[in-house]
């Protein structure tokens, strides 16, 4: 992560501070929140964007932090939208059975695991982009994706742009990004295996 963040480094480096804040918080806001943003490289923009700020005095990482945040929440938020508006229709004028058994699925899996998986997605480039419209799609819980996209943008966005911040003075700070994906995609696991057992038995 480190030498592919290093490229966007240097490009980053001569942009004006308001500048800058609005580049990397609009790349987060397309990749998160417009379908054609999909192959944006989040992860490595923000890890890059903490290293420019943690060299620059006229970046303040607040500011930085607060900006990708926004841009991360309100994103998935419109990826949602879209979905729930313009996804559900379209989907329920196809009244083929293979379509309407594919959202039932879809809809099952959201109730009971949609929430961890809005959170792991933010981890999974490209994954990233078409899980807040799916969600909208199948109606998932709105307020559960509300937490589960504000811990999200939290974790993901605040997380790996602290991470490259701190990254030349704390050299185990670096990883911290793929410690919380792992946690967060083994509590999912851990819950699904629950689940499972437990509809086994009903």
């Amino acid at each position: 992560m480190l030498s592919f963040a290093a490229s966007f480094d240097e490009q980053l480096s001569p942009v004006a501070p308001f500048l800058f804040y609005v580049v990397i918080a609009g790349i987060i806001f397309i990749e998160t929140g417009l379908l054609i943003g999909f192959f944006l490289p989040g992860d490595s923009l923000l890890f890059s964007a903490g290293l420019v700020a943690a060299s620059r005095d006229d970046i303040n990482i607040v500011f930085l932090v607060l900006a990708v945040f926004l841009a991360a929440f309100v994103g998935d938020q419109v990826g949602y939208v879209i979905g729930r508006k313009v996804g559900r229709p379209y989907l329920e004028k196809h009244k083929s059975k293979r379509m309407q058994k594919m959202l039932a699925r879809s809809e099952k899996f959201y109730a009971r695991y949609g929430w961890w998986s809005v959170v792991i997605a933010r981890y999974i480039p490209w994954v990233r982009t078409f899980v807040p419209p799916i969600a909208g799609t199948v109606k998932m819980n709105y307020y559960k994706f509300l937490s589960a996209n504000a811990l999200g943008a939290f974790l993901w966005g605040v997380g790996i742009t602290l991470a490259g911040f701190y990254s030349g003075s704390i050299s185990w700070v670096g990883d911290i990004s793929y410690a919380l994906a792992a946690f967060f995609i083994t509590a999912s696991l851990v819950s699904a295996f629950i689940n499972y057992r437990r509809d086994r038995r009903d």
